[in-house]
């Protein structure tokens, strides 16, 4: 009776967590359904899609968010969406990437993006002190910018006993630049008359987050999608080191008394390194397939199924990162802090330029 009584229980809280998650998901399934009209519209029109899916989903949320603010009632669905279904879709892009791939890469690009998250890093911390930022902001900005937008900061903050004025405000730039980062970065390879391979590890190496990077190499094709992929996730396994060395840097920081309230919500105590940030379960989960794949378990007429929900679910969580862009929160950080994200951005594309230049990659 006790055990039947636990399972309802149980049953119960299971369906009160999906009624709260419903709405929001449901929002930005339809975000996400106008965009897929959309681009069927300007295949129709003009034979192509000049704007994917991908992209019209952010733009599409965007606006609505800058016309309406969603309740609490959509948070947890929008939320959901933007985190969990993301991390699902990059784990099953490793069906499309094999171990020849990786190889193909070469161990010199591998060590070329450890050394520009390494001197984006200083150089982007440089910029920040540089207009008058308090360490930890520079810090926030420098690692944000060079590694993975709301991920590293998310993950350096609690480090570096960060506050949450500081978070914010970090997480408000990562999100209005990363979408402005999609979509400006395709016409400069464009215009540039860059490769597929070259583009993709150009965007690899400068756009913040895995889905926006799929969103940003679409246009130029599946060489670019699979290239910046995988460049961005070996850019990602770079917070790990990041945050070990700022944990030891830390108890050389300024001290100041910062409130427990202060921090990011369920984030570890200040300067205490929390390993689950360091290597995330969508980058386990995206390496394990691709070991799957390289070792024949993966059949081949999977993969191509495997890519489509891969993509829907990209395109909901570009749905859901549109709705939770606030551009209006630009205006309010600062123009010290506007002028060090964009410098900080700029220069990171500058030496990840220099990078494909020195490998011969065009």
């Amino acid at each position: 009776m006790a055990t039947l009584a636990n399972t309802t229980l149980t049953s119960s809280a299971q369906s009160g967590k999906l009624a709260t998650l419903l709405p929001g998901i449901g929002l930005c399934l339809a975000v996400a359904g106008a965009a897929y009209a959309l681009e069927a519209g300007e295949c129709a029109l003009a034979g192509k899609a000049w704007l994917e899916a991908l992209v019209l989903a952010i733009l599409i949320g965007t606006a609505v968010r800058s016309l309406w603010t969603p309740g609490d009632r959509w948070h947890d669905g929008i939320t959901f969406s933007a985190k969990y279904l993301l991390e699902v879709a990059v784990v099953l892009l490793g069906a499309s990437v094999s171990a020849a791939t990786i190889v193909a890469a070469g161990l010199q690009l591998l060590a070329g993006i450890a050394g520009v998250v390494a001197t984006a890093i200083l150089l982007s911390f440089g910029i920040g002190r540089l207009l008058g930022l308090p360490t930890r902001m520079a810090l926030l900005v420098a690692c944000g910018n060079s590694i993975c937008g709301n991920s590293a900061i998310a993950a350096v903050a609690p480090v570096i006993g960060a506050d949450s004025d500081d978070v914010a405000a970090s997480i408000a730039f990562t999100a209005v630049l990363g979408v402005v980062v999609v979509l400006g970065l395709p016409l400069l390879g464009i215009a540039l008359g860059m490769s597929g391979l070259a583009f993709g590890a150009l965007a690899g190496l400068t756009v913040y987050a895995v889905p926006q990077v799929i969103a940003a190499t679409s246009p130029l094709g599946a060489a670019a999608v699979q290239m910046g992929t995988l460049v961005k996730l070996v850019r990602v396994l770079m917070l790990g080191p990041a945050c070990l060395v700022l944990s030891l840097l830390a108890p050389r920081l300024a001290p100041r008394e910062v409130p427990e309230s202060d921090f990011v919500a369920g984030a570890p105590s200040p300067n205490r390194l929390d390993l689950a940030h360091l290597v995330p379960w969508f980058i386990i989960g995206f390496l394990a397939l691709v070991a799957c794949r390289s070792l024949g378990l993966v059949p081949t007429v999977a993969i191509a199924p495997i890519g489509r929900v891969a993509t829907l679910l990209t395109v909901v969580s570009m749905a859901a990162l549109g709705l939770g862009v606030d551009v209006r929160t630009v205006a309010k950080a600062g123009g010290r802090v506007t002028a060090a994200v964009i410098l900080s951005l700029l220069g990171l594309g500058a030496i990840s330029l220099a990078l494909l230049a020195a490998l011969h990659i065009a």
